[in-house]
């Protein structure tokens, strides 16, 4: 990229059980409000918006954005499944790259229902038709929720592939755990040990426990984005810059493969993480800090290959080393994930990058990644579409 992408601004409210949030209007107004105060600019200078969220009426952005403003600007409404958030980033980053404005507002939200996630059109062809046939076919478990089915399975075949122990994706939910208690705007804050999580009952019998998933949650978050002219004109001294940036759908090898691994999206997240490598000019080794999408503990297992943090068939060895969390390799999910932070579809990708933002300004308090200068961001969506980037110190 040759135009300076700024990180202006964050917002983030704590995320909440459905049932015991704002309205989702009013959720993802408290989140504009906060990245605005937190870039030091009024709404006035925003020159486009891109509100993302999933469960929802259209021009939900709208009734949104009105609490805080209505200044006649391009409003986009955005959903992209999971990676709905980040996509509503990828947006906003792309507007300002290209030199057509120069502020924009990236805001996501939802308000969802208790329980696991389901098909809310039933009177029309399901989106994952295809995905559905081939998940029956190769992994069974026909009986569970469609998102169940998926990550289940894949976690299934990781372990029947490398031996991986169903006691390695209780480790990953424990980390997530131990993270998550210096975290007061996470839905989770009790540490489990990895015996707690074992004892989780059993979703799919000796593949996946009830605490090895994310739960459902209502929550907003946002970010403000600025060229380098726009701060300066304006007096704004950003710390952190998105460095590289790379959106990623499906490609036909996702059914060819006839893998699990590969359905849920695991050559898309590989795709992405190599495009932005190889924009930044720098490695899977060089990033100090990670937020990546652990909708389910055995997709944190699978994203470690899929971004190059180990090799592939490596990701258990690569949790028993420690090299998941502090004083490791990469700290991936300081914040908990969306496994004990909580995962409001809408809001997911731009929690992440309010996240990953305060590390690299050091104002991550007691979840701080000591000399964090390089992060990275997972965010994926079935059906399908991964968004990873990359931001560094400005």
């Amino acid at each position: 990229m040759t135009e300076q992408i700024l990180v202006a601004g964050v917002g983030m409210i704590a995320f909440k059980k459905p049932g015991a949030s704002l309205p989702y209007f009013e959720m993802g107004a408290q989140a504009i409000r906060l990245a605005l105060a937190d870039a030091g600019i009024g709404y006035e200078q925003v020159q486009q918006a891109y509100a993302g969220y999933v469960y929802g009426d259209s021009t939900c952005g709208q009734r949104a954005l009105y609490e805080v403003g209505m200044t006649g600007i391009p409003v986009i409404n955005v959903n992209n499944n999971c990676s709905t958030g980040s996509t509503a980033l990828f947006l906003a980053r792309q507007a300002i790259a290209s030199g057509a404005i120069d502020c924009a507002l990236a805001v996501g939200f939802e308000q969802m229902q208790p329980g696991a996630l389901g098909t809310h059109w039933t009177d029309r062809p399901s989106t994952f038709e295809k995905f559905d046939t081939l998940c029956a076919e190769i992994a069974g478990g026909d009986e569970l929720p469609l998102a169940l089915r998926y990550f289940g399975g894949a976690g299934q075949e990781h372990m029947q592939k490398y031996g991986t122990k169903l006691e390695t994706f209780a480790k990953i939910r424990a980390k997530a755990s131990r993270h998550a208690v210096n975290n007061p705007l996470a839905i989770f804050r009790t540490e489990m040990t990895e015996e707690d999580v074992m004892r989780s009952p059993a979703i799919w019998p000796g593949v996946l426990t009830r605490s090895m998933a994310c739960p459902p949650t209502c929550g907003g978050a946002a970010a403000l984005l600025v060229s380098r002219a726009f701060a300066k004109k304006h007096g704004l001294s950003p710390k952190v810059q998105i460095l590289a940036q790379d959106m990623t759908t499906d490609f036909s090898s996702t059914f060819d493969t006839r893998s699990m691994i590969d359905l849920v999206g695991f050559q898309m997240t590989a795709s992405a993480a190599k495009k932005v490598y190889a924009q930044a000019g720098i490695g899977p080794d060089d990033i100090d800090v990670c937020e990546l999408h652990d909708c389910f503990a055995q997709n944190e297992l699978l994203t470690y290959e899929g971004l190059g943090f180990c090799a592939v068939g490596g990701a258990e060895r690569f949790v028993e080393n420690g090299d998941n969390t502090y004083g490791g390799k990469v700290v991936t999910n300081p914040s908990g994930g969306l496994l004990s932070k909580g995962h409001p579809l809408g809001a997911t990708g731009l929690a992440q990058c309010y996240e990953l933002t305060h590390q690299l300004r050091g104002s991550a308090e007691q979840r701080q990644v000591p000399g964090a200068r390089l992060a990275l961001q997972h965010n994926l969506g079935l059906g399908g579409a991964a968004v990873v980037t990359l931001y560094g110190q400005a």
